[in-house]
């Protein structure tokens, strides 16, 4: 079996490295935009994680996950925010190279932090370009299709950058959406969200994310466009799923985490209860003095070292620290 943090080769190394040469033997092989096209005119499913540091992304990437999505949800899971609106493009910089350390035979797509494209093409093509250069990354995602949308990710798009759209609910648009509320459940609203996939679709997005939108919407936007269709919250119709990390783990059991789980989610571990109670024994062993014990207290001193350190302690006037080295447990638990 291939070692979890395996290092073969970087995130982005292409599958045919024309300059590089030949892959290291045994390396898996690279999840491409390719891989991702091929997979859905094939039927295949694609999986997709949203996962934010080195050893979430080492073990998406053991699983066989097809694509690894750097969200800018990280803002809420990881730092603890309220709305995704407080993450910078420096943070998902510094994210993005974090997975794509870790993950190294998936697909890597960068989220598109707000504020980072909104202003005009040039600057969305500009935070792309760093994600990719900076971040490591394979793709970008942006949410919104809205003209300006449409026209930030038609302008990425021929810049040469791989770039996934996100319809539906959009977390981004908070300030006017009033809070995060699924869309598409009322007609006017479901044709609008097909609108925007096809628009997406026109402009080069190579697939998108369908958020919180009712699963004949959801079947009717995956009918309509001819890229794949990434669901989360949007029914089984979808041409892949994808999940939070921490969220289908259940990696938090904090009871106001438990309160906005999205209903959407399932968990198909309860890590969390497990973090919980081994953090519980840990308190109560140091507390008690069971750890760090023998086996964890691995570091010896000879006792003629000893005895010549205690008496340069006493002659430098440490008596208590010459004490204590006379008097410590060689066993780490209390006696000598």
């Amino acid at each position: 079996a291939r070692p979890l943090f395996s290092r073969p080769f970087a995130a982005h190394t292409p599958v045919d490295s024309v300059y590089g040469g030949p892959l290291p033997a045994g390396s898996p092989p690279r999840v491409t935009v390719r891989t991702v096209r091929r997979k859905y005119a094939s039927g295949e499913r694609l999986s997709v994680v949203t996962a934010y540091d080195y050893p979430s992304a080492a073990h998406c990437d053991a699983a066989g996950v097809d694509v690894v999505l750097v969200g800018d949800s990280v803002g809420m899971v990881v730092h603890g925010h309220d709305t995704t609106l407080p993450v910078t493009l420096d943070e998902m910089v510094g994210h993005c190279r974090a997975v794509s350390r870790g993950a190294r035979r998936p697909l890597l797509v960068g989220d598109l932090p707000f504020g980072s494209y909104e202003a005009s093409a040039e600057r969305a093509v500009d935070s792309a370009v760093r994600l990719l250069k900076e971040g490591m990354m394979d793709a970008v995602k942006m949410e919104g299709g809205g003209a300006r949308r449409v026209e930030a990710a038609r302008a990425i798009a021929d810049a040469g950058v791989a770039v996934m759209g996100h319809v539906g609910l959009t977390p981004q648009a908070i300030s006017s959406l009033g809070g995060f509320r699924p869309t598409g459940k009322t007609a006017a609203a479901a044709l609008g969200v097909v609108e925007e996939a096809r628009a997406l679709e026109e402009a080069g997005c190579f697939a998108l994310v369908l958020e919180c939108v009712p699963a004949r919407v959801a079947a009717a936007v995956t009918a309509a466009v001819d890229i794949p269709t990434i669901g989360i919250g949007a029914g089984g119709a979808c041409s892949g799923q994808v999940l939070v990390y921490h969220d289908l783990l259940g990696m938090l059991s904090h009871p106001h985490h438990a309160k906005v789980m999205p209903k959407f989610c399932k968990q198909y571990a309860n890590v969390g209860g497990i973090i919980s109670g081994a953090l519980k024994q840990f308190d109560a062993e140091v507390r008690s003095g069971e750890f760090p014990g023998q086996r964890f207290s691995p570091y010896k001193i000879p006792d003629d070292e000893a005895d010549v350190l205690a008496q340069a302690l006493l002659e430098a006037g440490l008596d208590d620290a010459a004490a204590a080295v006379v008097d410590a447990p060689v066993d780490g638990q209390g006696d000598k």
